[in-house]
């Protein structure tokens, strides 16, 4: 997606779009004792220009009644910690903030506020999102990413796991138009749902030589939230969330992952997998890459840029054609 100025549609005024999430490795230092943690989201709405020169709809949990983010930002806690959310409706129509088994907010009503508390349980990885006029408004933006990570550990992903030593968040969506569109003029969409636009952590690819190609904010092959980073040993949790409606399979070079978890399941036996299957509307799995040095590399090595990117081949393009400008991104090895 391309960073740009927009229309906000329920104030009038003229918004930027703000790159949302957080910005590189997540980290998070255990602590002996729970912390009471204080975000506010504002749900936003208006229009971002795809590479095609569309400007479709959104609206998201973004960081200021200014800005737009898509997805909202993703953030980390810890098992006891007292979670204190304000949700600030800043539209006309009714949304809702959701994390499943941690909290619901219930109707918040266009123009209201609403202040949710809540204990974080359960670690694992979970999308926050507005089941309110579902699918549709998570699939127009209102979605996000969180972690909740075990009691006294910043190393697992579960208490026994296998351990890392920083950890990602990977959220991928897919976009038709016209349903959006629809959602925009307060209508139930009546067509049968055609992607046209895939995105990681709200953006799309630019391969070299296209605009934006050395731009993080347009292209998240260089999205510090998106690209991975590391050197032999660094081993790296990735949290791979899936809020839109295609099924996916996420491949990566390089390395094999380490495929823990499905839908929120602990898998019963850890598989190194190339490919891992990543349901559609709303899937969910982690994984660890482990940044080895390449098995198939002759002669070895230990520096290098290597892709990950989803085994659909839609998923890879944007508006039908654009090749390379989808859900994609690099590995770095440095």
């Amino acid at each position: 997606m391309e960073r740009r100025n927009f229309l906000q549609l329920s104030m009038g005024g003229i918004l930027s779009r703000a790159m949302a999430g957080t910005l590189g490795f997540a980290t998070l230092a255990p602590r002996a004792n729970a912390a009471t943690i204080d975000r506010t989201f504002y749900i936003t709405e208006g229009f971002i220009t795809q590479i095609t020169g569309e400007d479709i709809y959104f609206m998201g949990y973004s960081d200021s009644t200014s800005n737009l983010n898509v997805p909202g930002q993703s953030f980390i806690v810890q098992e006891g910690d007292t979670i204190n959310i304000t949700i600030v409706n800043t539209l006309q129509t009714p949304h809702s903030f959701v994390i499943d088994g941690q909290v619901d907010s219930g109707i918040i009503d266009g123009g209201t506020t609403k202040s949710l508390s809540f204990t974080a349980t359960k670690a694992g990885s979970y999308m926050y999102y507005d089941k309110l006029n579902a699918p549709y408004n998570r699939l127009c933006g209102l979605h996000g990413s969180m972690a909740i990570m075990p009691r006294d550990s910043a190393t697992e992903l579960y208490p026994g796991s296998p351990t890392f030593v920083q950890q990602q968040f990977w959220l991928f969506n897919d976009i038709d138009p016209i349903w959006n569109r629809a959602v925009q003029d307060r209508q139930i969409p009546n067509t049968t749902f055609v992607p046209r636009f895939f995105t990681l952590n709200g953006l799309g690819g630019r391969p070299p030589g296209a605009p934006g190609y050395s731009d993080p904010t347009l292209n998240n092959m260089y999205d510090p939230r998106s690209v991975l980073h590391g050197s032999i040993g660094d081993r790296t949790l990735v949290r791979v969330m899936n809020a839109g409606m295609a099924q996916q399979a996420v491949h990566t070079h390089a390395n094999h992952m380490e495929w823990l978890t499905s839908n929120g399941q602990i898998r019963p036996d850890i598989w190194k997998k190339d490919i891992v299957p990543l349901d559609g509307n709303m899937g969910q799995v982690d994984v660890i890459y482990p940044f080895e040095t390449p098995p198939d590399a002759w002669p070895p090595v230990t520096t290098g840029t290597y892709p990950m990117h989803l085994h659909t081949e839609m998923s890879q393009t944007a508006g039908g054609g654009y090749y390379l400008f989808g859900a994609i991104t690099d590995i770095f090895y440095v």
